[in-house]
């Protein structure tokens, strides 16, 4: 039986990490924190010729998908906190995902809010997550979002803990593979 994929998509700075950790305390079953930027970490620290850094972040994040998709095949609880800023990342995730296990959920959080996080943090460019805002959550189609502008990741991993025992079917994931080319896919939240 493979793994549950609870999947975090937001801007850098919404507040995805922080969730993720809490939710590793709170939930009953063994969950793997697989962040992106582990993965990122990973990577040899020598500097990298312009030209050449898309093709290796590219890489990077296909590795990471597959590594993720392995641990769940094997049957591991994961949480993903992830960054859908690119339009040939979600693709990629619903050809490699079981679309049955996976709970989307969109971490929304305001532009002043991640603007003010950005500075706070100092480890991100400037405006960072105002590039992603509008992308990340393009797709339009979650099984569940939370707001962390004023809700602490504690109540935010809480609301997420609630929301598994009664996931809708379809999951966002298979509306997301079912659906045409264009238009975006209309959620099908069940409310807390």
């Amino acid at each position: 039986m493979p793994g549950l994929i609870i999947f975090l998509n937001g801007t850098s700075s919404s507040g995805k990490s922080s969730i993720a950790k809490e939710l590793l305390q709170i939930l009953d079953e063994p969950y793997f924190h697989m962040p992106v930027d582990a993965f990122h970490a990973m990577r040899t620290r020598r500097e990298l010729d312009p030209e050449e850094l898309p093709g290796v972040l590219r890489r990077t994040w296909m590795g990471y998908h597959r590594a993720v998709a392995g641990m769940a095949a094997a049957g591991n609880n994961v949480v993903v906190d992830h960054i859908l800023s690119e339009d040939w990342r979600l693709p990629d995730c619903l050809e490699l995902f079981d679309a049955r296990n996976v709970v989307l959920v969109g971490v929304r959080c305001s532009p002043a809010e991640l603007q003010r996080r950005e500075q706070a943090r100092g480890d991100r460019p400037a405006g960072l997550a105002a590039m992603q805002f509008e992308r990340v959550h393009a797709h339009g189609c979650y099984d569940l979002e939370c707001d962390t502008t004023a809700t602490g990741a504690r109540d935010c991993a809480r609301q997420i803990s609630a929301f598994l025992p009664r996931r809708p079917t379809p999951t966002a994931f298979e509306r997301l593979r079912a659906k045409p080319s264009s238009g975006p896919v209309p959620s099908a939240q069940v409310q807390p």
